[in-house]
């Protein structure tokens, strides 16, 4: 069970310039569904005055044509990260026709997978790849539970902490204790990870159209709509875009240390499959997958949480690990929240650091490959049941009641928001962190149960509820000055980024078989070396 011993949290201000946390730098990544007037996805092209999806900074796509994101840099504070998110989107909406962005992380009204349109990157090798990926994904896994969209946090301390904080633990190498930390992170935020949904989760209905035939085990809400009374992000439950067939097709990624987790993706992203083999990789002259291996590349193994590094272009992400260790740290479980047109709030973030940073300075024991077991139940559990009275998780084999839990996990976290509301002054994270105790010890103050709630007093199915939102969030962003010089720094970018994807494209001097080969064949090095 996740523990905090108050020896480290005491030594660490006389270690450590507390300045130097201020240095903290966090960064969001948000996806929304780009909305045609009548409801249904948008099949309009990624607009061009956004920018090219291949090569602008902040705003590209994910899966779908019509799955935009918007991306800031990594800022100071959750402050400016929402600030920058906000006149990104701003921006953007500037320049919609006829169209918005949807308010929640579940779909609107869907009309079979084919309805969905497949993000395109231009004609160079590398939008070839990035689009030819997505491809393998609906053949493997089905469109419809890619344009699922999510909130993905990114966290980083600042590299002069590492020497102190080193020292601190008797080690010698600050790079070897980063990575070590960071990894000792994304353990235990697997480990308490179905928190995140319990308190954020905000997908607790989704449209009938979600499913191909409109039927599901799912409870019925209403003619359109099915939910179920307890869950909490269904987005993170068996719906949606999970690695269910993993166990069948052999991936098993190690979180021992970044060496052993980069090259069990490496392992996976090179040893053939026979059922992705049975789809075939280049039939007719098309390709449909970029290989048949277990994973395509790196990033389709799905997790709540991933170690990053950042990457040159053609640099796959593993063997960026492999070199240069652990940048920073993504927690991707966040649901779009409906009620904010953000999909994010200041208080979420300012809890979701101290959630990180707390797992960062907790002891962090391996996983077993039972407690991995017990990490996925716990996640689906509260997915769909969070909020079931007297609802009980697994922990070290043993039942444990969901709010006996979280109170501990909130009491451990406490002290990590004190010492932070000592590096930025007043008690924001504090009071973030009283928030979440709120809604553990009252469920019906969480956004799914507020969901269900509004839905219920108005009458409303999901796609109405997501509908209105989606206007009042439409409004929001039209009528929100930005200033012209962020105008001018968008509209620079836009033409910037077209600009270079025009030039990838002219520098290309290979064919794509040739030029995927060569990719690839990083990994087989990698995995040599």
């Amino acid at each position: 069970m996740f523990e905090l011993t108050g020896a480290i949290l005491r030594r660490l201000p006389e270690a450590i310039d507390l300045e130097c946390i201020r240095q903290s730098r966090m960064g969001l990544e948000k996806e929304s569904l780009r909305v045609a007037r009548n409801g249904g996805i948008a099949d309009t092209p990624h607009p061009a005055a956004w920018g090219a999806p291949l090569t602008h900074p902040w705003i590209t796509t994910d899966y779908s044509e019509a799955l935009a994101e918007f991306i800031t840099p990594p800022l100071a504070s959750s402050g400016e990260a929402l600030d920058f998110l906000a006149d990104v989107q701003s921006y953007a909406y500037r320049l919609l026709e006829d169209e918005f962005l949807w308010a929640t992380s579940m779909p609107c009204v869907l009309a079979g997978e084919k309805s969905i349109p497949i993000a395109e990157y231009g004609d160079s090798n590398l939008g070839r790849m990035k689009h030819v990926y997505r491809v393998g994904l609906g053949w493997r896994y089905g469109r419809v539970m890619q344009v699922i969209a999510g909130v993905h946090f990114n966290w980083s301390l600042p590299e002069a902490f590492w020497p102190a904080y080193a020292a601190l633990a008797g080690e010698e190498d600050p790079r070897t204790m980063r990575d070590r930390a960071y990894m000792g992170m994304v353990r235990n935020l697997q480990r308490i990870g179905w928190l995140v949904p319990y308190l954020f989760g905000a997908s607790p209905a989704v449209c009938k159209s979600f499913f191909a035939n409109g039927e599901s085990r799912l409870a019925v809400f209403d003619e359109s709509t099915f939910y179920e009374p307890y869950a909490t992000s269904l987005r993170m439950g068996d719906i949606g875009y999970q690695n269910k067939k993993e166990d069948g097709l052999g991936i098993h990624v190690c979180y021992r240390d970044v060496e052993t987790y980069a090259r069990s993706l490496l392992y996976a992203v090179t040893t053939p499959a026979e059922a992705w083999e049975r789809i075939g990789v280049k039939v007719d002259g098309e390709y449909r997958q970029l290989n048949a291996n277990l994973l395509q590349i790196e990033n389709e193994y799905y997790n709540t949480v991933r170690p990053k590094q950042l990457t040159g272009r053609l640099e796959s992400p593993a063997v960026a690990l492999l070199e240069r260790g652990v940048r920073y740290v993504e927690l991707r479980s966040l649901d779009v929240n409906a009620f904010h047109p953000l999909g994010v709030d200041e208080t979420q973030l300012r809890f979701v650091e101290a959630l990180m940073f707390a797992c960062l300075l907790a002891d962090s024991p391996g996983l077993s490959g039972e407690e991995l077991d017990e990490i996925n139940e716990n996640i689906l559990r509260v997915a769909h049941r969070g909020r079931e009275p007297g609802l009980e998780l697994r922990c070290c084999g043993r039942p444990v009641a969901l709010r006996d839990w979280a109170q501990r996990v909130l009491d451990a976290v406490l002290p990590v928001a004190e010492l932070l509301d000592r590096v930025h002054g007043g008690q924001a994270y504090e009071d973030a962190v009283d928030e979440q105790l709120r809604k553990v010890l009252a469920p019906e103050r969480t956004p799914s149960a507020r969901m269900l709630d509004e839905m219920r007093e108005r009458g409303e199915g999901f796609y109405d509820f997501a509908r209105r939102l989606s206007t009042h969030h439409y409004r929001y962003f039209s009528e929100r000055a930005l200033s012209s010089e962020r105008i001018a720094e968008f509209d620079r970018l836009a033409a910037e980024s077209h600009l270079e994807q025009a030039a990838i494209e002219a520098a290309d001097d290979m064919d794509f078989d040739t030029f995927l080969a060569e990719y690839f064949a990083q990994t087989y090095r990698a995995l040599e070396g």
